[in-house]
């Protein structure tokens, strides 16, 4: 198994928290996903494991079980997306490769009724600094299907750079989706994203989209 230098960790900035996502999270990630599933249906990525309807905690349990276990073979990074101390989501770096290309891919969803609080953004700086100043990747990406708009607006408020679109290149939502390509990279953030969004955040700007990625 591959150690990811600096996992695991919790962060924390104000009322917003990531925390390692543990197997006991399986009862609140369900409970928060059938209560949302018409919010996260038509960006969520069709998986039979996860469904967003009322089922048994097993399949949760086991897809926990699974996220874990790619965190430790150095894979991904889950984090249980917390506001002040209660499960809304979650967030994850995955997809990690190292070598000469040192880059993941960032996906979350939450809980609608947390959305317009700024939870998002602020998770994903958190996020993304740890990712490059801790853990040692050079470059994170964040797939959006175009018709997100809100997803597309946290990404351009972070400053993440739009490289074009990507055909169907994921399956949501019954079909397979275009999805456009956004990318950080470590020399884009040299004092920190998440520095950069407290000191650049709009309020009147819609600041949580329910889901983007995987």
């Amino acid at each position: 198994m591959n150690r990811i230098r600096g996992w695991p960790v919790t962060l924390r900035e104000g009322p917003v928290g990531l925390r390692p996502l543990r197997l006991r999270d399986a009862r609140p990630m369900r409970e928060v996903r059938v209560r949302n599933a018409e919010w996260l249906r038509p960006w969520e990525p069709t998986h039979p494991e996860m469904p967003l309807q009322d089922s048994s905690l097993t399949p949760y349990i086991a897809m926990v079980q699974s996220i874990r276990r790619e965190a430790r073979q150095g894979t991904s990074l889950p984090w249980a997306l917390l506001y002040e101390g209660e499960f809304v989501g979650q967030l994850t770096i995955s997809a990690l490769i190292w070598g000469a290309a040192r880059s993941a891919q960032v996906g979350y969803w939450i809980d609608g009724a947390y959305a317009g609080r700024g939870v998002t953004p602020t998770a994903v700086a958190m996020a993304v600094d740890h990712a490059f100043f801790t853990v040692g990747l050079h470059r994170i990406e964040a797939s959006v299907r175009p018709e997100n708009t809100a997803s597309r607006r946290v990404v351009q408020k972070l400053g993440f750079h739009d490289e074009g679109t990507r055909r169907r290149q994921l399956h949501i939502d019954g079909a397979w989706r275009d999805h456009i390509c956004y990318a950080l990279t470590h020399e884009d953030v040299p004092g920190g994203l998440l520095q950069r969004w407290r000191h650049g955040q709009n309020p009147s700007l819609p600041g949580d989209p329910p889901h983007t990625g995987r």
